[in-house]
């Protein structure tokens, strides 16, 4: 990756934008006495989002590392993603320390914006992090030459969820799922869509995350290796958004807009199919009535791109130390004995809160290989872990979510007939007149 100085304040209003990741974007903030590092020694504060994921990860790592170290108070504090990016953005912009934690969950769309606007905030971690143990698409977006600034943590592999009993109503087995593309994909949504009258997936005309994840599937993003907009010129994107056009005009989607409508879309069967994070799993499980005719195989890759494999990426974090908070080092101990290394934590961590770990070892861990009664008995653990060693590593860049808000625009004009090589030419000189490249 290569890093530049941009100026603080050009890149905050960007940082603000697109919240939703692995994990999801609210919490609640917690008084701001408990959200400050403390001056203490042996006192650290750790800031995360999602009480059921992030939050809960974290206190379990505290109870493990205050075994061996009694004598350290770690604070976890829990507020909404977007409150974390404003206070960090604001006081790391001033050069304003108090009240910071000396650990934060950040997001791997966002890493970079931190790591190119505010250079030396970010502790050095190579020392703590051995990088052969960890997934090298999630290092990738951390790693700045032979420097590691932070700590992987969770997978957002993306998998094939599907209904087995709605896909052999349509005259499909379970192995005609495996290893697909998106093409066999749209062939089969049409059998489903004709003999249940189901639709195949959702689509939300805001949301891109189909084409991010065919993206990713070959090795692509909104932006070339140099961190320059690649949109009119990436052939990768285009067959994206050519198979995304041919979903819609075989109508075998359901239109949804935001969370609720996409979650409920398939909680209530409307749907035959979901491809997304493995974080989704737990959204699929609450529809409990469902249990046993849900199935995973690995995500649909593009048959039209010599590139694309089957496996890609949704959403993210990792977890990183603020250097000139104070306590770094004791900061950098505890990432290094917990989420850096421990995979009975990460073992732990499985049933807890469903986490696909970055780091390879966890792969063997006893409750990777534990059977899903709800997806007929598959070990999806496992299935999960395989699928993140394939993924594909991408430079995200620095506007992952502002280039996306103008690519929705570009997608919309598509949708409704217009030229593709016209909408993604205006595309990519509106994406150059808004971010600078």
């Amino acid at each position: 990756m290569k890093l530049k100085k941009i100026l603080a304040a050009t890149i905050t209003a960007v940082m603000t934008l697109g919240l939703v990741s692995c994990g999801g974007a609210t919490g609640t903030d917690s008084s701001s006495s408990a959200g400050s590092a403390s001056s203490d020694d042996k006192t650290i504060t750790i800031w995360a989002w999602d009480d059921t994921f992030n939050i809960k990860a974290a206190n379990m790592a505290k109870e493990r590392y205050l075994k061996d170290h009694p004598d350290v108070t770690i604070n976890v504090v829990s507020m909404a993603q977007d409150d974390v990016v404003q206070k960090l953005n604001t006081s790391l912009s001033s050069g304003t320390y108090d009240g910071l934690p000396n650990i934060v969950l950040i997001e791997d769309y966002k890493i970079q914006n931190y790591l190119l606007s505010y250079p030396g905030e970010l502790k050095d971690l190579s020392g703590y992090v051995d990088p052969s143990k960890f997934m090298d698409y999630k290092l990738s977006v951390m790693t700045d030459g032979d420097k590691i600034y932070g700590v992987p943590f969770d997978s957002g592999v993306t998998a094939l969820f599907y209904r087995k009993d709605l896909i052999e109503q349509a005259g499909y087995t379970e192995a005609d799922m495996q290893d697909i593309t998106w093409e066999k994909y749209i062939e089969i949504g049409k059998a489903v869509k004709e003999k249940t009258g189901k639709a195949m997936l959702t689509m939300d005309p805001s949301d891109l995350n189909q084409i991010r994840v065919m993206m990713q599937s070959a090795g692509a993003w909104y932006v070339d290796k140099d961190g320059k907009v690649s949109i009119n010129n990436n052939e990768s994107l285009r067959k994206a958004v050519e198979i995304y056009k041919e979903m819609v005009d075989a109508n075998i989607a359901k239109q949804v807009s935001g969370w609720d409508a996409f979650v409920g879309a398939f909680q209530s069967g409307d749907v035959a199919s979901v491809v997304n994070g493995c974080w989704i799993s737990s959204s699929i499980q609450a529809a409990e009535d469902q249990s046993g005719q849900w199935r995973i195989a690995a995500t649909p890759k593009m048959g039209s791109d010599s590139k694309s494999v089957n496996a890609s990426n949704s959403g993210g974090s990792s977890w990183y130390v603020l250097d000139k908070v104070g306590n770094s080092d004791l900061a950098a101990d505890f990432l290094k004995e917990t989420f850096a290394s421990s995979d009975d934590l990460m073992n732990d961590l499985v049933p807890a809160i469903n986490l696909v770990s970055t780091l390879k070892s966890a792969s063997s861990s006893e409750n990777y290989s534990t059977p899903s009664e709800f997806f007929g008995g598959q070990e999806i653990f496992k299935d999960f872990a395989k699928w993140t060693e394939e993924i594909p590593p991408v430079n995200y860049g620095l506007h992952t979510y502002a280039l996306e808000s103008i690519m929705a625009e570009g997608m919309q004009s598509i949708v409704s007939g217009k030229d593709i090589d016209e909408a993604l030419n205006n595309t990519q000189a509106q994406a150059e007149a808004s971010v600078g490249n």
